[in-house]
């Protein structure tokens, strides 16, 4: 017959919460939080346990990791050997916990994140400050339970002689929880304990003068006293944590930047890349090479900089952006009377405290148990000394040892336990010194017993045996505090001047995109002549500048692209720059307008932009100094069609002279065009005629005696004085410029500025480049067309005018 089959009919959502629910329970409990008492994950207290219970101690030799881990899975941890093995390898790592439990002989891994060797390969014991731990275990202190067979009793927890939670702290993730405890200085949470003990009423604030918080086994620099005070309080809190590093002097004139000790739990391997990985992608161009020195004698990072770099800029610079400096979140949670607890410092003591007394108590009572069972036996062989020849007699008449102790019982009133004992004594007991010696011990324990009797009558003598402990582990194990702690976060600051190197540079952007920065000895060599570029392309912009400056290169989209000369391409003056494209994105027909080199953005000015349409709109200058800068960014909101056709940096100049296609123009102040933010359109600085556009703008300083240059797309050039033009208001219309002609009109191209002694060039569409000086031409009325300086009809229509003096300003 087959079993019958039963179903239930279950909500999946009730099995499924059930399990998940039990399952949660026995992450958080049993394997990823610590007990609030012995500091131990039960992973890590039955690793302990398994090497103390096979007396692979700290006086003993060292025995083969292997061993143990198969000894604490068959036994105790019935999951993988990787996991076991991985837990007992941290406990042996000094950079991850403050006082290591185990000792272990071979490759146990490194702060680079290497992997330690295989269990078969190395060796391992308990250390001396783990019998601390395991002190008094035997003792019936802790409570015991049957492991996962059944075939062994393992502890629930470990009799902890020293606060471990606090002294290597803990770091975990289960079901809803995680934890991370910091490790503190042993002297410093005994002394917090025996202050805890004498007031327990100490405040956090009285606590802190003698615990000053954590104390990291890499040591570092800790910022931010109120963040420990808080995770004190209440269980949260935030400290900066940042690497020990010193700037020493090199020959040469050089520095470099000497690291001795780095944050908890970063990986120095991971953290040396970041570092050289500014350097390599050029980020940070400061530094020339980063060397990993340490060896067995003590961590040596070495930042080699390059001359006149500042060293305490590049240093700030990594603090921000690598692990050199990290932030640590105190989450101070652990398993505390079977139940995951946010723990404060006050709470931790407390149940360290209670935890002690309880061990104490117990460990007392136990050996008070064992003083009199002694003591009744040494009185029943005293007694039996003190009448041995009937003792003797006895004995020797009885049967056999059963009947003996029958009659000792009888005839003289002795226990069944001292019976067994005066049966059981060997003949050289029975000399006149053994009775001295049952007397001396009769002594002692007497006095042991008062003592342990006292301990457990009296809460002020367990106290003073808590303390006194406590003092004797502080003498054997203390360690000097590794972190240094800081009362202030420190601001971080870095201004780009400290980490690029100054040099002197030649800068040069043509018409149709291609910039680089070519050194002043390329340069020279050169003589500035052979400059590479297309046939097509004509220089637009060249200066001599700094790595420090920066240019602003602005579009005919709207948009500008703000460009640190240091990470512009470092070309030959006889090569081919890079394209500006290639460095950020631009739209398929985005052409640059105008470049303009900036030391700072600090100045009083604004930049001012002029559209296709007829806008018109200022910026501050301080609005174009961006943090990121890995896409173009708008600088004048166009509508649909428009596009910008001039930029300029205002700063004396108080009026803009605007001219259009159909030859208008227009003269009023600057400051009709109120300041707005980069991303807005502008005003109207012309009313445009349908079908008129505007060509191009000037910005015109009353100091300087200034002409304008008009040309047309015939050919035709003409200068006129600035008078011929009244200053309005914006938004008219304004003024003719040429003489209206019926058939084949002009239409301006541009209209440039002069002072008088300028060139301008005049590229039309079949490539023909013409150069003019304005010496040349003589002023004019604005109602002339001028004088041809082209053919049309030969050379191709007109199509760009470009100012020679000033290749940073297109019109």
């Amino acid at each position: 017959m087959t079993p019958t089959e039963r179903y239930q009919d279950l909500a999946l959502e009730e099995v499924i919460g059930d399990r998940f629910g039990r399952y949660s329970k026995y992450i958080i409990q049993d394997r990823a939080l610590p007990d609030a008492r012995d500091g131990l994950k039960p992973v890590q207290r039955r690793i302990l346990y398994a090497m103390y219970r096979e007396g692979n101690t700290n006086d003993k030799a060292f025995r083969k990791s292997a061993k143990t881990v198969g000894n604490v899975i068959g036994n105790y941890h019935p999951h993988g050997d990787s996991s076991v093995y991985e837990a007992m390898v941290r406990l042996s790592q000094d950079w991850k916990v403050r006082h290591m439990l185990i000792e272990m002989h071979g490759n146990n891994g490194s702060m680079d994140g290497d992997s330690p060797a295989a269990m078969r390969y190395t060796e391992a014991r308990l250390s001396a400050i783990s019998s601390e731990l395991l002190r008094d275990i035997d003792k019936r202190t802790v409570e015991f339970i049957p492991n996962f067979d059944d075939s062994d009793m393992e502890p629930t927890v470990l009799p902890s002689r020293f606060p471990n939670l606090l002294v290597n702290g803990s770091t975990g993730i289960s079901a809803g929880y995680a934890t991370d405890i910091p490790p503190h200085a042993l002297h410093e949470v005994l002394d917090a304990v025996l202050m805890r003990m004498d007031n327990p009423q100490a405040t956090v604030d009285e606590l802190m003068t003698v615990i000053q918080g954590p104390d990291f086994p890499t040591g570092g620099i800790i910022q931010g006293v109120d963040g420990i005070k808080k995770a004190y309080e209440t269980g949260k809190g935030k400290i900066i944590v940042r690497s020990k590093a010193a700037i020493e002097p090199v020959k040469g004139g050089k520095e470099q930047i000497v690291i001795t000790e780095i944050p908890y739990e970063v990986n120095k391997a991971n953290m040396i890349k970041k570092m050289d990985d500014l350097r390599f992608d050029r980020k940070l161009e400061g530094i020339s090479e980063v060397r990993d020195e340490s060896d067995r004698t003590g961590l040596r990072i070495v930042i080699e900089l390059k001359k006149d770099v500042q060293a305490q800029g590049i240093l700030n610079y990594l603090y921000k952006n690598t692990d050199l400096q990290v932030s640590y979140n105190f989450n101070m949670v652990a398993i505390y009377k079977r139940r995951p607890t946010m723990m404060t410092l006050p709470t931790m003591l407390d149940a360290y405290i209670a935890h002690q007394k309880e061990i104490i108590t117990k460990r007392s009572e136990y050996d008070l148990q064992r003083a009199n069972d002694r003591m009744h036996i040494v009185e029943g062989l005293i007694k039996a000394l003190s009448i041995l020849d009937e003792v003797i007699r006895t004995i020797r008449a009885s049967k056999d040892k059963r009947d003996a102790k029958n009659n000792l019982i009888s005839s003289f009133s002795f226990s069944e336990a001292q019976a067994e004992a005066i049966v059981s004594l060997q003949l050289y007991r029975l000399t006149n010194t053994d009775i001295t010696e049952l007397r001396k011990e009769e002594e002692s324990l007497r006095k042991l017993i008062n003592e342990l009797t006292g301990i457990l009558t009296s809460s002020t003598k367990l106290k003073n045996v808590i303390k006194k402990e406590l003092a004797g582990i502080r003498k054997q194990f203390a360690e000097p505090r590794r972190s240094i702690i800081e009362d202030k976060i420190e601001e971080i600051t870095i201004t780009r001047e400290v980490m690029i190197p100054s040099e002197e540079v030649v800068v040069s952007v043509t018409k149709e995109g291609y910039v680089k920065r070519t050194s002043v000895r390329s340069h020279a060599a050169s003589n500035g002549q052979d400059f590479a570029m297309k046939e097509t392309d004509h220089l637009l912009f060249e200066a001599n500048l700094n790595t420090q400056h920066t240019v602003l290169i602005f579009t005919t989209a709207g948009n500008f692209v703000y460009q640190p000369i240091n990470e512009l391409p470092d070309i030959k003056w006889k090569d081919l720059g890079q394209h500006l494209s290639s460095i950020v994105p631009l739209e398929p027909n985005e052409t640059i307008l105008a470049v303009y080199p900036f030391e700072n953005f600090d100045a009083d000015a604004s930049i001012v932009t002029v559209s296709k349409y007829g806008q018109a709109k200022r910026s501050a200058l301080k609005d174009y100094h961006v943090q990121r800068y890995s896409r173009a960014i708008k600088t004048m909101n166009l509508k649909n069609g428009d596009e910008m056709v001039f930029a300029g940096v205002m700063t004396n100049e108080t009026e803009l002279f605007v001219a259009t296609s159909h030859a208008y123009g227009v003269r009023f102040p600057l400051e009709e065009i109120p300041i707005t933010g980069l991303r807005t359109g502008g005003v109207k600085g012309v009313n445009l005629k349908e079908g008129d556009s505007v060509v191009s703008a000037v910005m015109l300083d009353p100091e300087e005696k200034q002409d304008l240059i008009l040309v047309t797309h015939r050919g035709a050039a003409k200068k006129m004085k600035l008078q011929e033009f009244e200053t309005g208001g914006r938004a008219k219309r304004g003024v003719i410029m040429l003489r209206e002609i019926k058939s084949n009109p002009h239409r301006v191209v541009a209209v440039v500025s002069t002072t008088g002694k300028d060139e301008v060039l005049l590229v039309t569409a079949k490539g023909v480049r013409l150069t003019i000086a304005v010496n040349n031409l003589k002023p004019v009325d604005r109602y002339s067309n001028g004088s041809f300086v082209l053919d049309e009809g030969t050379d191709g229509k007109v199509e760009a005018v470009y100012k020679k003096d000033e290749p940073g300003k297109e019109i």
